[in-house]
């Protein structure tokens, strides 16, 4: 399937279901007026309403770019699931900082948010919006309900896939939430249609789910590379489940390298290759590439919002940059990185790796005004250009898709493991794909490889910052590592100060928003906050 016809589909999924909430104060606009029982008789209506959980990802509302929201009460166009997720990954880390004064911003910068922030609040209202739409599907998907309608025969077992692939949707949020709030409320296809008080899992609860759910869906959906483009598939579930098993001990207090070795080699031995060029990863062909695993789809013309690819590539251009060489009719002068990013490069590898990617001219390495776009170098890492130069489709939003896994993600996972005492895995082989990537970066030349020796937990820490800087991983990195916190490393200002300093350990975790405490009478305010 072809990513433009994935898009359409996205698109034909704002077609309605009828859904419940489990945050009492979501504001929601209906969807249409009819019912699930007469949408749901019809098997043709299935394939567009699976289409509605993956537009979540990339859309905010009903008709794009904004306007008829999904979500009431914020701002439609910073809220895109896509953006806000990268905020809270991105920005309160040695990787980004952002210039505008947008409610909520500046303390994502200084680490010195509240339950009130107007950008935490948003992200776990997408995630449980998200919840809530996979569980309507999935409660409509059950065996009884598909017999009930004459659903048999090949449509039965389509069906079935796309059952398995809501329940893998949900997950993916199940585990942000848990990844990102540790613990929150916790409602399945299962809780009874209508108002009532979710009850709050903990951490180690939500963790159990989100694998028991992944290992079940594990033998239901496609085969690797099998499925239609950006449609989830087994390869997808694995590497969440490395990704899950990789941060256990965060989440659990409980070591699972050796659960994410063999999962990351089931995706390893699934058929993905690195992209040739590092710098086709993040332009509008993206969509070809056999190093992408699990994309969020994203089209100039039919998935129109204000975030996603199409925040990451106008943000990061401002000052004497360029907006036409990267494909865009503006820069939004918002987004750089720090400069403790940009000293992970060697000046060797400024030189010669491609992933080096910042803008230096006109730029200050140093960032004394949070607010001044031209201190600090931005990343320009994202285009809406093919490779041959030319622009997408529409000058305002983007045609790149978001590779939210990708196989270099996977190596680098399976390096990790190995060296905190995995079993099952290979140092050699961890070393051979580590190798891989920096062959990768130097443009085929080894003059960047790494002897065994060399190949430490702090290089994978590092080695991650250079290969995925800007895709949203690295604040659960750093707190992996233990880095995020204290002031063991700290970067242009964490905690508020300019040259760094301590930020105490609750800041690991966002607080369930105040708005839901007072809602929900079985929840408990994050510790901390």
């Amino acid at each position: 399937m072809t990513s433009r016809y994935l898009k359409t589909l996205l698109c034909a999924g704002l077609m309605a279901v009828a859904t419940t909430s489990c945050v009492n104060d979501l504001d929601r606009e209906p969807f249409y007026e009819a019912t699930s029982a007469s949408v749901y008789r019809d098997f043709a209506n299935y394939k567009p309403i699976l289409g509605k959980l993956y537009a979540g990802f990339a859309l905010t509302g009903q008709q794009g770019p904004a306007g008829r929201p999904d979500v009431g009460g914020i701002d439609e166009g910073a809220s895109n699931y896509v953006r806000t997720y990268w905020m809270l990954q991105q920005v309160p880390t040695d990787e980004a900082v952002i210039a505008w004064n947008d409610p909520g911003l500046p303390a994502l910068n200084t680490l010195t948010w509240s339950s009130s922030n107007d950008v935490t609040t948003a992200m776990y209202y997408r995630i449980f919006y998200q919840i809530t739409l996979a569980n309507e599907f999935i409660r409509e998907m059950s065996d009884e309900k598909l017999n009930e309608r004459g659903i048999t025969g090949a449509n039965l077992e389509e069906a079935k896939k796309f059952r398995a692939e809501a329940r893998f949707l949900r997950a993916l949020s199940y585990w942000h939430a848990l990844d990102l709030y540790g613990s929150v409320p916790f409602v399945t296809e299962e809780d009874l249609i209508g108002k009532f008080f979710p009850e709050q899992a903990s951490r180690a609860e939500l963790f159990a789910y989100v694998e028991s759910e992944l290992l079940a869906i594990e033998n239901e959906l496609a085969a690797p590379r099998q499925n239609e483009y950006a449609r989830a598939d087994q390869a997808a579930a694995w590497t969440l489940l490395t990704k899950l098993y990789l941060n256990a001990e965060v989440y659990t207090n409980q070591q699972k390298n050796t659960e994410a070795i063999t999962y990351a080699t089931k995706v390893i031995n699934a058929g993905y290759t690195l992209e040739a060029d590092y710098d086709h990863l993040f332009m509008t062909t993206n969509n070809t590439s056999n190093e992408i695993i699990f994309p969020i789809a994203f089209d100039g013309l039919r998935t129109q919002s204000y975030g996603g690819t199409t925040f990451l590539t106008h943000a990061a251009v401002g000052g004497n940059m360029s907006a036409s060489s990267f494909g865009i009719d503006s820069g939004w002068g918002g987004i750089r990185s720090t400069p403790a990013v940009y000293d992970l490069f060697s000046s060797t590898a400024l030189a010669s790796d491609d992933r080096a990617n910042f803008h230096t001219d006109g730029q200050e390495k140093e960032i004394n005004t949070i607010a001044t776009f031209t201190d600090g170098y931005p990343i320009t890492k994202w285009k809406n250009t093919n490779p041959a130069g030319q622009a997408g489709s529409n000058p305002t939003f983007v045609d790149t898709d978001f590779p939210m896994f990708r196989l270099a993600d996977v190596y680098l996972m399976y390096a990790e493991a190995v060296l905190r005492g995995g079993t099952g895995g290979d140092a050699s082989l961890a070393l051979q794909y580590l190798n891989a990537l920096r062959t990768r970066a130097y443009d085929g030349s080894t003059m960047g490889n790494v002897a065994a020796n060399q190949m430490t937990l702090d290089f994978i820490l590092d080695e991650r910052a250079r290969e995925l800087n800007w895709e949203a991983h690295r604040r659960t990195d750093l707190i992996r590592f233990n880095r995020f916190t204290g002031d063991s490393y700290v970067w242009a200002w964490k905690g508020g100060m300019m040259e760094g300093t301590n930020v105490a350990d609750f800041r690991k975790l966002y607080p369930i928003p105040a708005n839901d405490l007072v809602a929900n009478p079985n929840l408990t305010p994050t510790p901390g906050y």
